[in-house]
């Protein structure tokens, strides 16, 4: 009975890895409705790419790293034999102290700014800088945020790009392939930086009321901690490999008392106890 017991407990059921359940039933819990996305702001050791339009090739190549054409600047960012050096290149790099260093400009300070807010502060300083300049043609800025991650580790290990302006938790288990079978989803812990202090968050995956919750969006350099299910030990994913090792075990028991009882027999018949 208590192998049994034991098997049964270790026994991955559908309720322990299923997603979207309903709050209440089986212990899982709900979540308040507290989904208030906040688009993120800038911080340091951030990465940021900037390309710089004008109708003024001369602009674009003194900001644009000598280049005109934004597509051929992608490329090189991204297929250069030494790709992240090379993205380091044409991108600039948030200090310590929030600002970056950009050409004719020098320190701007970004942090705490949206990628919105900081196009337009480039957009005033550079109009401002450049319309001295005879002929001078309105400039356009994008700013986009790069080498943004978040990390996973626990039962599988990882990290992983972000490469949207907003990644869901669900789109985050699909980039990774999902959780492994023997994952922990119902204690998820979420190392998170809330206002420059770093906090830990624990919550069940399994819970449909997620998608309202503070934890449904992914932020930049999130961990993400699974632990294993203790189930792990046993192997067993289904009912069905339950009632294989239940009924092996019994079949074993009846295997053993039979040659026992037969040994005993045996010794009874032809060795008969002396009165």
């Amino acid at each position: 009975m208590l192998v049994v017991a034991v098997v049964l407990a270790s026994c991955v059921t559908s309720r322990k890895v299923n997603y979207m359940q309903e709050p209440g039933k089986h212990k899982i819990p709900s979540y308040a409705d507290t989904l208030d996305y906040e688009e993120y702001t800038i911080r340091p050791d951030d990465r940021l790419y900037v390309y710089v339009y004008s109708l003024d090739e001369n602009i674009m190549k003194m900001y644009n790293a000598g280049t005109t054409n934004r597509g051929q600047m992608r490329n090189m960012m991204q297929n250069s034999v030494n790709g992240r050096q090379t993205q380091e290149l044409y991108t600039y790099l948030v200090d310590k102290d929030g600002f970056i260093d950009f050409p004719t400009i020098g320190k701007i300070q970004v942090a705490g700014l949206t990628t919105r807010e900081t196009k337009h502060k480039l957009e005033e300083e550079l109009s401002s800088l450049l319309k001295e300049i005879p002929g001078y043609a309105t400039i356009s800025v994008e700013v986009n945020i790069v080498q943004r991650t978040y990390s996973l580790i626990g039962v599988k290990s990882g990290r992983f790009p972000i490469d949207k302006e907003k990644l869901t938790i669900f789109e985050a288990l699909a980039q990774m392939q999902n959780l492994q079978t023997f994952s922990d989803r119902a204690r998820v812990k979420i190392i998170r930086e809330i206002n420059g202090e770093t906090t830990i968050r624990e919550f069940d995956l399994r819970s449909k009321d997620i998608i309202n919750s503070e934890f449904y969006y992914i932020e930049p350099n999130d961990i993400i901690y699974v632990r294993e299910l203790t189930g792990k030990a046993f192997g067993l994913t289904s009912a069905g490999a339950v009632v294989g090792v239940i009924a092996s075990t019994l079949s074993f028991g009846v295997f053993v008392y039979t040659v026992v009882a037969t040994g005993i027999n045996h010794v009874n018949k032809y060795y008969p106890k002396q009165p």
